[in-house]
Formats: structure tokens, C-alpha cells, sequence
């Protein structure tokens, strides 16, 4: 096979940790006692018992070549749960702290990478269908935790066993291009049994997550889903992804390789040179990450060291990183356009450009009652609003201070109330805002 999946290995990479463990990234923190949001597999069993989660998804997309040899690697994390043991004299007993050197461990559910090749020969334009069941072997391992060369404790991690069924199918699109739609859907098949407790925590421990694909062909090009050409828009529009949408990856311009990720990306994405560090960070923006990272404390940076290997690396990247390398971060410029010339006309907001248009004089018909600068009125706020306080100001009666005008073309009125207290504050600053029917002029009843 000639096609580098490697091509796509750190834009894959992000995929794959997105969101696994957020700033201020410690296990104790609240926002990482809820994690792995993207790409779930849960086991079936959870999947109907929760309508909100998933155990599959389908990657389609418009395949070129009459004989192609396609390559599919499916990529997850499993999820590994980590207890923490102390030494005591009686044996090695579960705790949920344990300080050694310069880290605190702590209870927490860790990851491992897990991937699964698939190779299969499409000859001709006719329809394929193929179908493979692999297992992921479970498994406990244990690391032991010492102190000036003495045991102190120990960190048992536990794998379950997961199954995973990939389904591969094609079929043949009428016209004369030759083309086919290919259909990859990737299912978990492990067992699950409710728990007492909580149900989600448990299922994750029998879910492939984060679940991704890359798709690569040998003797054969994919058809963008963003941009394809004319003659493949309508082949393009009848595919179905769900859960995993595909995009051209590697090397821009090539063809052969596919990302199919839960996260709507574009083609050819790229993890920006810039970023020197794997923050693991849903929507990270490396800068602001790793300033904020740089002020934790001490106590919390050895939570930090203690809470996740990934962390830990990250921690001591981050320690020592260059005041080069952060410059970098910063102020980085992709493009450069021409310069701006100025406007020819004034903005939106100078008076000279709507001169015709004055709050102190327009005036604006409400039920045949010319309104404006002066005029009392008695709020009646319609259902269009979304503001939660107007039920406290229907009824109240107001003056009317300017007729005023949206850079849309929308009409409104700015009032302030008659029945505010002395020194009580108006409470939204110095005016409220209502459309022409949301009042009611005095003396006029609807």
C-alpha cells in the first residue's frame, strides 16, 4: 500500500484527545468529572437505555477508481481505571490521595490508544460487502510508586475487554464517471450490564471513545464532501454520514486519504506549527492555555503530575518551555491582504451620513397617533421578546425620549420610566427599547 496514513497522525491525534482532560487539568476538578463528549461508542445495551447515546457510526463518501485496495484503520481510546494504594503493614489498601515525591495521586479514569487495520481489495465497480469482528484484550497492570528507593504505594489500572464490528460496503452510482459510494460503519458490540449506580461511568468503561476514522486508498481518489466537483454534487448530497465525517487529509491537494472524525472539520486540516504542546483541551487556544497553566501553584501542580501521565507531560513541557517558543504563540499572521484604503462615504454611525434622520424630531405612527421625542406612553411588551423582565413592565406608563433607527432598518423607541423612585436606578441603563407596537400612547386604548 502506497498511502501514508501517518500523513494525518497529529491532526488524528487531536481528534483523539479532544477534550480528554481540561485546565486546570486535575482528576479533583469538577469539569473533568464529566469527560469523553466526543465520538462515544457506548455498548448497545447503555445505548438503548439512554436515547442520547450511540453505540455506532457511518462514514460515507463518493470513492473513484475501478480497482482500489482500501485501507481502514479504526482509532478509539479505552478507557483504563486507575485506584490508587498505599503501603500500610498490613498490605496494600485503596486511598483516594497518596503524595510522593513531587506528585498527588488520585482516583482517575485514564485512556489507551487503540487502533484496528482492515485491508480490503475492491476490484472492479461492482458492490462490496465485507464485514470483520475484532477484540481488544482487557488486562490489569500495576506500577509500583517508591520514595527514597522504598515502595510507598501502587496504581492498579484495569482494562475491559471490548469488541468492535466494522462493516465495509460499496456500491456502484449510475453515469458515466465510474464512481462508487463507500459505506464504513463501525459498531461496539461488547456486552454491558446495568450497574447499581450511576450507568454512565460504567459504560464508559465498555465504550470505544472518541471513536475516529482514517480511510486510505491504493490505486483509487476520494471525492471531497466539502467542495466536490460539479458532476458529483448529487452523489455527494445522497451520502449519509452519522457520527464521522469524512474529510480529505495529508498533504493538501492528494486524495488518497480520508479523516472521518466527530468533529466537523475541513479539508486538509493541520495542527498549527505554532502549538509546541498537547493540551488535550476541547476548543484549546494554546497561548491563553498555557499562560493560565504557568500560574497554577505548586500543591496544584503536583495534583496535576499525579492526575494523569498525558498531564504530567504536559506540566513539565510547559515548566520549561523557551520564551521563544511562546512568542511564537502569539500574533501569528496566516495571510496578508492589501491595505485598507479609507471609506468613501462615512460609517453607518456618523451623523453626517443619515442626516435626513433626527431623534429629536422623527416621529413614528402608533395605532394613527404620531409618536416621538415627549410623547407618554404605557408599555405593552409582545410575546417577540425573549426578555424575562418585561412581565414587570407591562402596564408601567413611560416618556418617550427618541425614535431612533437599526443599521437593518428597524424602528424603535427609546423610553425611560415615569414611576422610578427617587435614586432608584433605571434598569438598563439610561433608556429601554421597545418596537412601535410594544406601546401604547396615553389616551389610546387597542
Amino acid at each position: 500500500m502506497n498511502v501514508d496514513l501517518a500523513a494525518a497522525q497529529a491532526v488524528a491525534d487531536t481528534v483523539l484527545f479532544e477534550g480528554y482532560m481540561l485546565y486546570p487539568y486535575r482528576a479533583n476538578d469538577a469539569k473533568n468529572q464529566v469527560r469523553w463528549q466526543f465520538g462515544v461508542l457506548a455498548p448497545p445495551a447503555f445505548a438503548d437505555l439512554d436515547p442520547s447515546e450511540r453505540s455506532w457510526l457511518r462514514a460515507e463518501c463518493v470513492l473513484e477508481g475501478p480497482d482500489v485496495t482500501l485501507t481502514v484503520r479504526v482509532r478509539f481510546l479505552q478507557v483504563q481505571r486507575r485506584v490508587v494504594e498505599a503501603l500500610t503493614p498490613d498490605g496494600f489498601s485503596a486511598v483516594e490521595r497518596l503524595d510522593v515525591g513531587d506528585a498527588t495521586y488520585l482516583p482517575w479514569d485514564e485512556a489507551v490508544v487503540c487502533e484496528i487495520d482492515e485491508a480490503i481489495r475492491l476490484p472492479g465497480l461492482d458492490a462490496v460487502s465485507a464485514e470483520r469482528v475484532h477484540t481488544v484484550a482487557g488486562g490489569v497492570d500495576v506500577e509500583e510508586l517508591t520514595e527514597g528507593g522504598a515502595a510507598v504505594g501502587r496504581l492498579v489500572r484495569e482494562r475491559l475487554r471490548l469488541t468492535a464490528r466494522i462493516r465495509v460496503e460499496t456500491e456502484p452510482l449510475p453515469g458515466p464517471f465510474g464512481v462508487r459510494r463507500l459505506r464504513v460503519r463501525v459498531e461496539n458490540s461488547t456486552p454491558w450490564t446495568p450497574p447499581a449506580g450511576p450507568p454512565r461511568p460504567d459504560a464508559l468503561c465498555h465504550a470505544l471513545v472518541a471513536a475516529h476514522l482514517l480511510l486510505g486508498v491504493d490505486g483509487g481518489a476520494f471525492v471531497s464532501q466539502l467542495d466536490p466537483p460539479e458532476w458529483a454534487r448529487g452523489y455527494v448530497a445522497d451520502c449519509d454520514p452519522v457520527g464521522a465525517f469524512p474529510v480529505l487529509a495529508g498533504t493538501s491537494d492528494a486524495r488518497d486519504l480520508m479523516l472521518a472524525s466527530p468533529i466537523i472539520l475541513y479539508d486538509y486540516p493541520q495542527v498549527a506549527p505554532e502549538s509546541a504542546s498537547k493540551f488535550c483541551d476541547a476548543t484549546e487556544m494554546d497561548e491563553m492555555l498555557t499562560l493560565r497553566t504557568l500560574t497554577l501553584t505548586d500543591e496544584e501542580k503536583r495534583q496535576v503530575r499525579g492526575s494523569d501521565p498525558r498531564a504530567a507531560e504536559l506540566m513539565d513541557q510547559l515548566d520549561h518551555l523557551p520564551p521563544e517558543l511562546l512568542d511564537r504563540l502569539h500574533g501569528t499572521i496566516r495571510s496578508m491582504s492589501g491595505v485598507a484604503q479609507p471609506a468613501e462615504t462615512p460609517p453607518w454611525w456618523d451623523p453626517e451620513r443619515d442626516a435626513e434622520f433626527d431623534p429629536d424630531t422623527d416621529v413614528v405612527l402608533v395605532g394613527g397617533v404620531p409618536v416621538g421625542k415627549g410623547t407618554h406612553v404605557t408599555l405593552r411588551p409582545g410575546g417577540k421578546r425573549a426578555d424575562a423582565q418585561d412581565m414587570f413592565l407591562a402596564g408601567r406608563p413611560a416618556t418617550v425620549a427618541a425614535v431612533v433607527f437599526d443599521v437593518d432598518g428597524g424602528t424603535h423607541l427609546a423610553v425611560s420610566l415615569d414611576d422610578l423612585a427617587d435614586g432608584d436606578f433605571h434598569p438598563h441603563g439610561r433608556f429601554l427599547y421597545f418596537a412601535p407596537d410594544e406601546v401604547e400612547p396615553i389616551g389610546v386604548s387597542h
